[in-house]
């Protein structure tokens, strides 16, 4: 029986780079005092921001002593059995490094969301490129893998905008209300390329079609954005419905237009305009952040996918369905085969690789030239 523990050193390694310990105590000590601080509890948003970080701070450290203890444990008992030539112990011994192993490798992605909005919830907005038919088909397709991959986690999620087209979905906006949404899903920022039979050809002839993904922060009070009065539009129209007794009778659709960056935002889902509005500033907000954040970082090509054309030669990922099977990342070179379960929501290990091979500071592979290019 052979096993390493390769947890030991990947924590040391983590203690030395993302993870400190004794900065995270510093930093629960300070928060703790300012729980003392006369008033605090009488101002509830700041309240649940510094117990949420506080929660935050001790299960992180929890987490990194715990795993640091069990590995200690499972080296001792390793050696132990090695010394006595006892190899009952190889199942369990095996099981629980095998538990060990999982815990770090989930702890180590977060250690990787150290971004000012990470931690965040996220708005996923899906753009249907050229191509009619095809593209909304695609961009439809994209929607569901990616509420797929929000019910997997349990995540709470809401479509606040959606623009169907025939054959599928024009545009579609989506809040998902979780934990580090954001610093998970951006990376899913860009291009996304579909290469298959074409369900709509009557000839059965290979089509490609493109739709693009943009990821924005859900911010919260602790993350200002300044929108000045004077710099704001706002057009309201009547929503889309389903016709007959549902046909929308008033304009409670919100139309919000930044000015000085010509960004635009829509929202119908509510019924309300003072709701629309509500949600249409929020997402306003969060994309202007996203928006001075690129500004700042322009000079970093990973920051600038969403300024691309949704056309050749600028994808992310390619979908692959025909003459074979395989979803690839034209950033990282990670690929799967098993293309029907990325499109049910298996997409973990594509955000994952993206996340350590942005963090070790990755450079953008070379876009186009793949060989499942028509």
């Amino acid at each position: 029986m052979r096993l390493r523990s390769r947890s030991c050193g990947a924590i040391s390694w983590i203690s030395g780079g993302v993870f400190d310990p004794d900065e995270i105590r510093k930093t629960i000590a300070a928060r703790e005092e300012e729980t003392a601080a006369p008033g605090f509890w009488s101002d509830q948003s700041r309240t649940e921001r510094v117990m949420g970080e506080l929660k935050l701070l001790r299960n992180r450290l929890d987490t990194w002593e715990q795993l640091k203890k069990d590995s200690e444990t499972l080296e001792e008992i390793y050696a132990m059995a090695r010394e006595e030539g006892d190899t009952s112990m190889e199942g369990d011994i095996r099981s629980a490094y095998q538990d060990a192993k999982a815990r770090f490798d989930s702890a180590q992605i977060l250690e990787l969301l150290s971004g000012e909005a990470d931690r965040s919830g996220a708005f996923l907005t899906i753009h249907a490129g050229s191509g009619g038919t095809e593209a909304c088909d695609w961009a439809s397709m994209l929607l569901r893998m990616y509420t797929r991959w929000a019910e997997r986690h349990s995540y709470k999620y809401e479509i606040v905008d959606l623009l169907e087209a025939e054959g599928g979905v024009k545009s579609a906006t989506v809040q998902i209300d979780a934990l580090y949404a954001y610093g998970r899903l951006k990376g899913e920022s860009g291009v996304h390329r579909l290469v298959r039979i074409s369900p709509f050809d009557a000839n059965a002839r290979r089509h490609t079609s493109f739709a693009s993904v943009y990821i924005f922060p859900v911010l919260d009070d602790t993350i200002e954005v300044e929108i000045r009065p004077e710099d704001l539009r706002i057009d309201t129209y009547r929503s889309g419905g389903a016709g007959g007794q549902k046909v929308n009778k008033t304009d409670s659709a919100v139309r919000m237009t930044h000015l000085p960056t010509g960004i635009v935002v829509t929202c119908q889902n509510e019924r309300s305009q003072y709701k629309n509005k509500d949600v249409a500033m929020s997402v306003l907000k969060s994309r202007l952040y996203e928006h001075y954040r690129q500004e700042r970082e322009k000079e970093n090509a990973k920051f600038a996918s969403e300024k691309k054309e949704i056309a050749w030669g600028s994808q992310i990922r390619s979908y692959v369905f025909q003459p074979y099977t395989m979803v690839k990342d034209h950033r990282t070179k990670f690929s799967v085969g098993n293309v029907q379960g990325v499109m049910d929501g298996d997409i973990d290990p594509f955000i994952e690789n993206w996340l350590q091979f942005s963090w070790a500071g990755g450079s953008p592979a070379p876009e186009g030239g793949d060989d499942d290019e028509d």
